[in-house]
């Protein structure tokens, strides 16, 4: 990106699709260990190892992610273990408290669910992620007394960077997601497991147009944002506005008829040798300016 020439944050629909996106790629990070010398001890009735020699649908995997799901109220089917200690002593506790069943297992068995996921010894059946509106997503940020912060995924496929922006978009104070029907990445195991436990706290909406929805986010008064290579410094735009920031796919970036719909084109200015962000790196960049000019009035 060349940041030396001074730009106008252009007016609505007017786009030019010279450049591809440069923000593209996959990168994962995992949950903390934390150590403890607590034990916990099962009763018969969470014993029944059967139970998990096959892998359950949504199945959640890892301390953080685990625990945050049972913290978000979502409904859990059964918690599986391979001990009780260290950091999964309050998990299992906070489980049992919310009715959830525990299950002792083998770690073997535990790996074999997984599926070579590192599941650091527990692991969830979580109920299938119910799908919210668009209308659902503005009405959080009204009950919330605050300006919209959504983020558009205009046809991310790979499953890691999809959980990696919603993780992001969470730790934004994003009040929701939308995802393409067709053409892209759904709310897959994968994608819960790389939010680390976001998916369970973020409303996800699922469109079939996403062109006709950025229209809807404008006709709602939100002002949208594409992010792409030739676009102008986003430190110039406005962010203290009801936004959505739509990141396009790890190919072919934001696509045309979407560009085109979209009030403005911002990029993140490359100094270095590199000249591309992974899409999550670059949502988390955006959705951070954009919460902090938000929150700060200007």
């Amino acid at each position: 990106m060349d940041d030396s020439k001074e730009k106008a944050i252009p007016a609505r629909n007017q786009r030019d699709d010279r450049a591809k996106s440069r923000f593209d790629g996959s990168g994962k990070t995992g949950p903390r260990r934390n150590g403890s010398d607590r034990r916990e001890r099962f009763g018969k009735r969470d014993r029944p190892e059967r139970d998990a020699r096959s892998r359950p649908d949504n199945l959640i995997v890892g301390r953080n992610a685990v625990a945050e799901l049972i913290r978000s109220g979502t409904p859990v089917d059964r918690i599986f273990v391979s001990g009780i200690e260290g950091s999964v002593v309050p998990i299992v506790s906070e489980a049992r408290a919310a009715g959830i069943t525990v299950i002792e297992t083998t770690n073997d068995a535990l790996d074999r669910m997984a599926g070579g996921e590192k599941h650091q010894g527990i692991a969830a059946a979580a109920a299938e992620k119910t799908y919210s509106t668009v209308e659902d997503i503005l009405g959080i940020a009204a009950e919330r007394g605050e300006k919209p912060l959504i983020v558009v995924c205009d046809g991310i496929e790979d499953p890691h960077n999809l959980g990696a922006v919603i993780r992001c978009a969470d730790c934004a104070g994003a009040h929701g997601v939308i995802i393409p029907e067709r053409r892209a990445c759904g709310l897959t195991p994968a994608v819960a497991r790389a939010s680390a436990g976001a998916l369970a706290h973020m409303a996800v909406a699922k469109v079939t147009n996403i062109p006709n929805t950025v229209e809807q986010l404008k006709k709602a008064g939100v002002w949208t944002f594409a992010a792409e290579a030739d676009g102008v410094d986003f430190y110039e735009a406005d962010w203290n506005l009801p936004c959505a920031i739509v990141m396009g796919g790890e190919d072919s970036g934001v696509s045309r008829l979407v560009r085109e719909r979209c009030d403005f084109t911002v990029s993140i200015p490359m100094y270095g040798h590199v000249n591309s962000l992974n899409v999550s790196t670059a949502a988390s960049v955006l959705l951070c300016h954009a919460a902090r000019m938000q929150r700060k009035g200007g």
